[in-house]
């Protein structure tokens, strides 16, 4: 074959002329003339993008203590966490579950400064939250895009845990669009996960990329999992917070049933034509809820709402958006083997935590 082959050569182009050392191949290739990065010096550029990351957020970064009253015991520190500043006039992002419940929030800058600090507004749902500091000569942080991370990227976590003040970790993005439980039983889309080692006190801080921009809000860990860290992509935090400056919440529409994901039996799927398998089985409804209302009862199996098909809970929650607060509704099920329509009004949702 081999032969074949050079014999073709030498027909169409010349005979061809072997090459007799690896030193002339190296000469012959212009790729090979750029002498290759030794160890040293890709650890040494790995270093330096960590570092100028670090020192674009870190004087952004502060530290939150959050106290709570205690009946014969007063104010007792309930909490730490992370936040960072977005904006000169001392708007700062964190976590929901960081401040949630404070009867005083405590915010200490890089330089030691402990501005007084308030809520502006918190979306437990999101796990986002929004504080107002009041201090001179603040740096906020440059915000960047999610939509353009890339899986395998360089992420730097800088946060406080355990208290240890401004802590830099570094590793990268291991997965986009992961999906992440909320505290209130929501479903959180669009999470970034890293292995950039996070511990309690990172929460709320920033997760930047090589250029010091922001790319989520460092949020969650697996445990005792080691390298599974989660992030809220940056992208969601600047619309949620802008809500939360703008309103101090974020409207949503709730109807008021407790439910569990089920198959539909095949035999009611067919018989009734359903556009789904699967959907929501009611196991309580709320009293005085919308649900209640609208003639909803324990047993029956969600599977449309407002002309939209629901699979289980979560794409539910994917529809009680604020646009349909107020507003007149169809929601279908199936009770027993009959499928019913009646109409439901959302409310507006008044989740809060425990």
């Amino acid at each position: 074959m081999n032969a074949n082959i050079f014999d073709d050569l030498e027909q169409g182009q010349g005979k061809v002329q072997p090459v007799s050392s690896e030193a002339e191949i190296s000469a012959a290739s212009p790729a090979a003339q750029t002498a290759p990065l030794n160890d040293g010096e890709l650890m040494d550029a790995y270093s330096k993008a960590v570092v100028h990351a670090a020192e674009q957020v870190s004087h952004s970064v502060v530290n939150i203590e959050v106290r709570k009253k205690v009946t014969g015991r007063g104010e007792v520190q309930a909490g730490s966490g992370s936040g960072f500043i977005i904006s000169p006039d001392g708007l700062v992002l964190t976590n929901s579950h960081v401040v949630h419940g404070a009867d005083k929030i405590e915010v200490t800058l890089d330089d030691g400064r402990r501005p007084d600090a308030h809520l502006i507004g918190e979306d437990p749902e999101t796990d986002l939250a929004v504080l107002r500091i009041y201090a001179p000569n603040l740096k906020a942080v440059k915000l960047g895009e999610s939509k353009d991370l890339r899986v395998g990227q360089l992420a730097i976590a800088i946060g406080n845990p355990y208290g240890f003040q401004y802590t830099v970790t570094a590793g990268v993005v291991s997965a986009l669009g992961r999906s992440l439980r909320a505290s209130s039983g929501r479903l959180m889309d669009d999470i970034l996960q890293t292995d950039a080692a996070l511990n309690p006190g990172n929460s709320g801080g920033p997760l930047v990329n090589s250029r010091g921009e922001v790319i989520g809000v460092n949020s969650a860990v697996i445990l005792p999992a080691q390298g599974i860290c989660f992030a809220i992509a940056i992208d969601t935090a600047k619309y949620v917070a802008g809500w939360l400056i703008k309103d101090g919440k974020i409207r949503r529409s709730y109807i008021g049933v407790g439910g569990q994901n089920v198959k539909i039996h095949r035999r009611v799927v067919r018989f009734h034509g359903l556009p789904v398998e699967t959907g929501l089985l009611v196991v309580s409804v709320e009293p005085k809820s919308p649900a209640e209302a609208a003639g909803l009862q324990v047993g029956d199996v969600i599977y449309e709402f407002d002309g939209q098909p629901v699979t289980g809970i979560d794409a539910l929650h994917k529809l009680l958006t604020e646009s349909r607060i107020e507003a007149r509704t169809f929601v279908r099920v199936i009770r027993h083997t009959e499928k019913i329509t009646m109409a439901i009004v959302p409310r507006e949702s008044q989740w809060k935590a425990e």
